[in-house]
């Protein structure tokens, strides 16, 4: 099947049918600004800043003022998403977050600095966004915004940061309505430092954009994309001949984790040909074809086809199972680390703690015997990475240029439940990684 995540899908853009809303339910949807901020600040911390406090306050982080107040002029734009489960108009959010981001990179507003803000607290939900700095408080700037935010479809929230003589800081929200000109919503608010979250914000929003706890959350994201990406409806169509739940068989299902360049690849199918297993992969190859189209479209997107990809997967799993050993190159734990490292913002102190339900294996998800997690140092790794050429998708790619990104990947591997990843490490000799990687297949899998 032909692309179509091109034009025609941006032409789309923001047409998915939704349930029904007055139309006064949904302005006040999309126009309720967030009453906090999340700030992700050079270092990889994050400040978080509230809207509309009266007394002294506790003192912003020095660096979350030098990016907010003066000398320069910093604006925020943030889409709201609905809450709960109207995936239509979370997809619609996502794609219009993902438009602003290529946009915000172009001329003339790429002379801006942006950074990740993540907005909260303002009775509509989540809403992503990005903070942009102009150190020059050009006039072209605002102007730059208006005309963006003009062209845009679902409403997307913009407000400025501004410093008085006292340094304290101030935010305003830019509105325009019914095609008029543009102007600021209501009085200017005072911004205060505001106490950090027990979790970070996105978290409670993880299961319903990124990692989803069972098939039919998955299938609900891609349903509303058909009208944008035709190849959703190919993928939904192999979805919809599954069984509800599929049994493993007698023989053991092994699957092998690990990072690009780790030795994955040679691992599984060394392994695959000692104990004469079958060699699968998720996503299978039914919908591999589809993968750098999906791969180009946000998070929420991405992740429901690479979900959607293990259950298709397991259900060849459970009729390999059935003859044969199956060692598998990936499943579910890539799918949702690599979902949480994206999603939560900052370092790897912001990630869920141990023992979160995010880290659990879906319960309508076939399970495997044992979970291999291949292991070798950064500097290991890379040395591999030099001269092999190739084609990486975009996580893999943060991987390279994003340290903090790796170790957060590494982290949310080793927090992983039910089953847990067995480290291995991969830095010895082929020889040696397969001698251990079989030791501990026959010291865990009774059938063998």
């Amino acid at each position: 099947m032909a692309s179509a995540a091109g034009p025609r899908a941006q032409r789309l853009l923001g047409r998915l049918p939704g349930p029904p809303r007055s139309p006064r339910g949904a302005r006040a949807l999309a126009m309720a600004p967030p009453r906090r901020f999340a700030l992700e600040l050079p270092g990889c911390s994050l400040a978080h800043l509230a809207v509309g406090g009266d007394g002294p306050g506790a003192r912003l982080d020095p660096r979350a003022a030098a990016l907010l107040g003066p000398p320069g002029r910093s604006y925020w734009l943030c889409v709201p998403e609905a809450p709960g489960g109207d995936c239509a108009a979370r997809v619609r959010a996502a794609r219009l977050h993902q438009r602003l981001l290529r946009q915000l990179r172009r001329e003339p507003l790429r002379r801006c600095r942006l950074r990740p803000l993540l907005g909260y607290g303002g009775g509509g939900g989540l809403q992503r966004g990005f903070l942009l700095r102009d150190p020059g408080r050009s006039p072209d700037t605002r102007r730059a915004l208006f005309a963006l935010l003009g062209e845009a479809p679902e409403g997307a929230r913009l407000g400025e940061f501004a410093g008085d003589a006292r340094g304290q800081l101030w935010q305003s929200v830019w509105e325009r309505r019914d095609g008029a000109e543009w102007r600021r919503a209501g009085p200017r608010e005072r911004v205060l430092a505001a106490p950090e979250p027990a979790l970070h914000p996105v978290v409670p929003d993880l299961p319903r954009s990124a990692v989803f706890p069972r098939r039919e959350a998955a299938r609900a994201v891609l349903e509303a994309c058909v009208p944008l990406i035709p190849e959703a409806q190919a993928v939904l169509d192999l979805v919809d001949q599954l069984p509800e739940q599929v049994q493993k068989g007698k023989f053991p299902v092994i699957a092998i984790e690990g990072l690009d360049a780790t030795g994955k690849t040679t691992v599984t199918q060394s392994v695959s040909d000692t104990l004469g297993a079958v060699l699968s992969k998720s996503p299978p190859a039914c919908i591999s074809q589809w993968r750098k189209i999906f791969d180009d479209e946000p998070t929420i997107i991405r992740r429901a086809f690479y979900s959607l990809g293990n259950y298709i997967a397991a259900s060849e799993i459970a009729e390999e199972s059935t003859k044969s050993p199956v060692i598998l190159d990936r499943y579910w734990h890539s799918t949702a680390t690599y979902a949480i490292a994206t999603e939560v913002t900052g370092g790897i102190q912001y990630l869920p703690p141990a023992h979160h339900p995010i880290y659990q294996w879906p319960r309508d998800l076939l399970k495997p015997d044992l979970v291999l997690l291949l292991t070798v140092s950064p500097e290991e790794r890379l040395r591999r990475m030099e001269g092999r050429g190739v084609e990486r998708t975009r996580e893999e790619a943060e991987l390279e240029a994003n340290s903090v990104f790796r170790q957060k990947v590494e982290v949310c591997y080793q927090r992983m439940e039910d089953p847990a990843c067995h480290v291995v490490d991969a830095s010895p000799s082929r020889e040696k990684v397969l001698q251990m990687v079989l030791s501990i297949i026959q010291n865990n899998c009774n059938q063998l």
